[in-house]
Order: structure tokens, then C-alpha cells, then sequence
């Protein structure tokens, strides 16, 4: 990973902490390049006409939108399966042809005719999962601004764009998996692409695109905003029949984005074991609560990771680490208490009462908590102290943690099964492959073409050979393998993690948080841990709505440039 680290007098404000030192980013290419009409081009012009009309209600009150189905973004789709995997059991999809490369897009009446108006793009991939085309906004659908995104956006007068994406567990119509990395990076890239083809002929600026993702939805948004006009897509975008790429290979329209709006994500997935074994080991996590798997390999995998802190430059490693998560946890908990004088958090020996979201079809399930780990001056709103040791126990406990190792598990201690993001690497041809060093070295599934048992190579060996491509996929996903080079990262970044999420490291978003502040393109960063929040995302509708609305009108009138 090359990084082009230097003093160049600016530095990008990130809300509510200190922006780290900027580095130099080479000129990107023109913001307008000529364009050449093709074929592919032509396949993808959009139809005003092609709506139909529906009407929802939104806090009450009757709204008319347009909606545009299922419009298909490429040129040349990859054919899907009709027989999809999903929960417990396969689904039936009907849009074989397109449904994992299509668009949703629904326009208030309101907004029909405005050319200013944001486009707010969902991404609703959790996981990394392919995420097949949906409908957010149904007709005769309720919706109230405070508490849903498409009722939000409709209220405020936005485009709103629900967007699908192959990724993993997609199979294709050959029965193959063509979802694979950077599969998902690429449709969302080739979305932005049609909007902008299409910029003058549909209502809503292409300049002014608000990425909405949670989860593996949130890291898509990351690394969409991150790697905005890199060239290194260009063939991948060129194999599906994105809009804007030459016979011969060249862009002639741009993938950048305005802005991002990611919660939890799911990214740094090269180094993402190394921060999660590093986190819940170092004060005994694992071991205190009965949740080390695999002693040995959670302790190697976690010696690699200072050196990799360290790599990033960030002035974090792991002599501070503990200090700054500490730091983003009074920050929130603080944050939450001036919010509202009815906010409240437990005193020392009080009790945390969590409602979580059963399973479908059942009721929530509530469960109860002693707070041994913060102390709060309820007259001040201030924290007295935070017990990291306890803290940590206590998120691992209120959700255990994931088992060793947390997302290269597949061909690991004989697992040939799981939930982790193994199986969004390798050949289209091959279920999985390990992308880490420490899984690929220690593969033990005879058989499943992965790692030193089936190929004979280490890791090392095996990314030198010309064919090789894992090394190149788990870049092309990671926003920090772009963030500070000549990619037009996205100016505005609003992240979100909970303090309860256990699904990654808390180091995952503070580090992603950092790179954006120290990158000259990047006007600001709002980030912050979300006070008693699990892995989940649009819980605070109404400050994003607001914090949207607030860049959208500093960066002035999208048609003047």
C-alpha cells in the first residue's frame, strides 16, 4: 500500500477531533472530459416517459412520486441463476437478466423538473452480499422523515435511488460466482456512471450524489467515495458495458461522488483480523469471557497488527489506541447526555436495559446489563471515567464476539461453512479463497484450492504469480488503498459506528476517519462512535438528513461550476 504522506499547509476538519497531518494528492484529471458516444452509450440512454406513478404518504400527508423501474445500468449484464441463496433456504428471482446490475429511482412530483436536487443512493448490500433489486419506497406506502431514509429523502425533496450490486453468494446462470470482489465496487461505480451519462435528461444533480450504506453497505459506500475516477476499474467497467468507456479503454465520464453517509462499515478486510484478534486480546477479552476459539492463531494474528498501525501513519499504534477509543466513547456518551436533557446513562452498579430485534415474526428480546465500566456526573453530563477492560468485556457480552478468525474463516480448522467474507475472493469458478496471509498459510480443507496445503505456495509465493488476483480484489475494495492518492475521494464523509458494534474493530472507522481528515480533498469529516448503538445503521435519520442538507448548501448550486 503506497501512500504519499507530506506537510502541504491544509488539513480537512473532521468534527469533534483533531485532524492529523495532510499529504500531497497529484491534480486529478479533468473534472469534464470530452465525451464520445457508443454503442453501449446508446443502450444506455434513460427514458422522462418511462414512469409510472405512485402515491405514498409521508407524516401524513399524501405525496405524488415517479417511480422508474428497474432500470438497468450496464450494457452488458452478467445473466444470474433464477434460483438464488438465501436465508435458511434458496429464492426465486424474476429479473435474471439484470436484477443485480438495475435501479430503482423514485422522484417526488416536486422535484420532477429540478436539475439541482440531491440523489440520494441506498446501497443495501449487508455482509458484502450481492443485494438484488428492491423497492424502499412502495405504492401506498407510509413513511415518517424521522425514522426512514426514503421518507426523509422524499420529504427534503431528493432523488432517491435504491441500487443493486452483484457480490458474494450471487450465483450465476453458468452456476459460477460472479459476485466476486471488486464485482459490487464496480455495478456501484457503473450506477454513478449512468446517472451521469443521463445527468441532463433526469431530474436530480449528478454532482450532487449522497451515498447511503450500513454495514458491508457502509464499506461499498467507503470505497465508492474513496476510489472516485480511478482508472484501475476501467476494464472491469468496460467487461459489463458501464457508461463512459471507450472501445479502447479510456473514461470519458466520471465515478466520483459528493458525498458519503456510511455506517459500521465492514472494510480494511486485509487487515480487519489483525485489528479485531489485536483489540479483543490485548486486555484478555477473549480469554476472560470464554470466547477464545483458537488461542494460538488469535495471538498471532494479533502480533501483526502494530506494525500494520503503525504503516498507516495515522499516529496511531498501539501504545494510544486503547486512549482513543476511550476518547470516542466519552465523546459519545457526552454527546448523547447534551442532546437531551431526558437522554440518560446508568449510574456505577445501574443497569443497561438493551431491546434487540428478535428473529422475523418474533417479539424484540430485552435483556439487562450492570454498568461496571462508566461513570457519568449526571449533574454535569460529564464522564467521570471509563473502564476499557470492563467496556471491552462488556460489548463482547452483550453480543459475543465472532470467532477466530473473525472474516477469513472459510478452510480454517476444517470450517467449510460461514457467515464470513471469505467467499467474496478467488476465481468467479472457486466458492472461496483466503485473502490473509496468516488463513492462507494455515489453510487445512484438503481439496477446496485454497492456501500452502493445496497450492504448495505461502501466501507470498502465490500473490508473486502473474495470475493471481486475491491481492488485487482485496484492494480494489478497501477505501484505504485510495484515500490520499490521485482518486477523487468524495469531500463530505459522515461515518457512524455504534459503541456496542462487535461486528469489526472500533479501530476500523477511527482509522478510516483519520486517512479522510488528512486528504486535501476531503473538506470534512463528521464522525463519531454512536452512544449504545449496535451494528446497525439510519438510526438517527434526522441529524444525517440535517448534516446532508448542510453540505448540499455549502457546496452552492450544482449547475455552477
Amino acid at each position: 500500500m503506497q501512500r504519499l504522506w507530506a506537510s502541504n499547509g491544509r488539513m480537512a476538519l473532521i468534527t469533534g477531533t483533531i485532524a492529523l497531518a495532510a499529504f500531497v494528492v497529484p491534480q486529478p484529471v479533468s473534472s469534464h472530459p470530452s465525451r464520445v458516444t457508443d454503442a453501449d452509450d446508446a443502450a444506455l440512454a434513460f427514458n422522462p416517459d418511462g414512469y409510472t406513478t405512485i402515491t405514498v404518504t409521508v407524516d401524513g400527508k399524501p405525496t405524488t412520486v415517479r417511480r422508474y423501474s428497474e432500470i438497468c445500468d450496464v450494457a452488458k449484464p452478467v445473466e444470474a441463476a433464477a434460483q438464488q441463496p438465501g436465508m435458511g433456504g434458496t429464492t426465486t428471482i424474476s429479473n435474471t437478466r439484470c436484477g443485480y446490475q438495475s435501479m430503482n429511482v423514485f422522484v417526488p412530483e416536486t422535484a420532477a423538473q429540478d436539475q439541482r436536487a440531491p440523489i440520494y443512493f441506498a446501497v443495501n448490500n449487508s455482509g458484502w452480499m450481492a443485494s438484488y433489486i428492491r423497492a424502499s419506497i412502495t405504492d401506498g406506502g407510509a413513511y415518517n422523515s424521522a425514522t426512514s431514509v426514503a421518507g426523509a429523502a422524499l420529504e427534503a425533496g431528493y432523488v432517491f435511488v435504491d441500487v443493486a450490486n452483484r457480490s458474494r453468494g450471487m450465483v450465476g446462470a453458468a452456476g459460477d460466482w460472479p459476485g466476486k470482489a471488486p464485482a459490487a465496487v464496480v455495478d456501484a461505480k457503473a450506477a454513478v456512471r449512468y446517472l451521469r451519462l443521463n445527468d441532463a435528461k433526469m431530474p436530480g444533480s449528478a454532482e450532487r450524489i449522497i451515498v447511503n450504506g450500513t454495514s458491508g453497505g457502509g464499506a461499498l459506500a467507503s470505497i465508492l467515495g474513496a476510489a472516485g475516477n480511478s482508472p484501475d476499474y476501467l476494464p472491469y467497467l468496460a467487461r459489463i458495458g458501464a457508461a463512459g468507456i471507450t472501445a479502447d479503454g479510456r473514461s470519458t465520464i466520471r465515478d466520483d461522488v459528493f458525498a458519503i453517509n456510511a455506517y459500521c462499515p465492514i472494510t480494511d478486510l486485509g487487515h480487519a483480523d489483525l485489528s479485531y484478534e489485536w483489540l479483543y486480546n490485548v486486555l484478555g477479552t477473549r480469554t476472560e469471557l470464554g470466547q477464545n476459539n483458537l488461542p494460538a492463531a488469535a495471538s498471532a494474528i494479533a502480533a501483526q497488527f502494530p506494525a500494520y498501525e503503525r504503516s498507516l501513519g495515522l499516529g496511531l499504534d498501539a501504545t494510544n489506541l486503547l486512549d482513543v477509543i476511550k476518547g470516542e466513547v466519552i465523546r459519545s456518551a457526552e454527546t448523547y447526555l447534551k442532546a437531551d436533557p431526558a437522554n440518560t446513562i446508568p449510574p456505577l452498579g445501574g443497569t443497561f436495559v438493551i431491546v434487540s430485534g428478535g428473529p422475523p415474526g418474533q417479539p424484540p428480546t430485552t435483556k439487562s446489563y450492570v454498568n461496571d465500566w462508566i461513570d457519568v456526573n449526571a449533574a454535569t453530563g460529564k464522564v467521570r471515567f471509563v473502564d476499557m477492560k470492563k467496556y471491552l468485556a462488556f460489548v463482547a457480552t452483550q453480543a459475543a464476539l465472532k470467532t477466530t478468525p473473525a472474516f477469513d474463516a472459510l478452510g480454517v480448522d476444517g470450517k467449510v461453512t460461514s457467515r464470513a467474507e471469505t467467499d467474496l475472493f478467488g476465481p468467479a469458478d472457486q466458492r472461496y479463497l483466503n485473502y490473509t496471509a496468516y488463513r492462507w498459510d494455515h489453510n487445512d480443507v484438503a481439496g477446496d484450492g485454497s492456501g500452502l496445503d493445496d497450492t504448495g505456495l505461502t501466501r507470498a509465493q502465490y500473490i508473486r504469480k502473474s495470475s493471481t488476483t486475491v491481492d488485487d480484489q482485496v484492494r480494489l475494495i478497501d477505501p484505504m488503498s485510495f484515500i490520499g492518492t490521485p482518486a477523487d475521494t468524495a469531500p463530505y464523509w459522515y461515518v457512524r459506528a455504534g459503541t456496542r458494534d462487535r461486528d469489526t474493530s472500533f479501530i476500523v472507522p477511527i482509522n478510516l476517519s483519520r486517512a479522510l481528515a488528512a486528504d486535501r480533498q476531503v473538506n470534512s469529516v463528521n464522525f463519531r462512535l454512536a452512544w449504545n448503538q449496535p451494528h446497525a445503521g439510519n438510526y438517527d435519520v434526522p441529524e444525517a438528513m440535517a448534516w446532508i442538507a448542510d453540505v448540499v448548501a455549502r457546496a452552492g448550486d450544482p449547475l455552477v461550476r
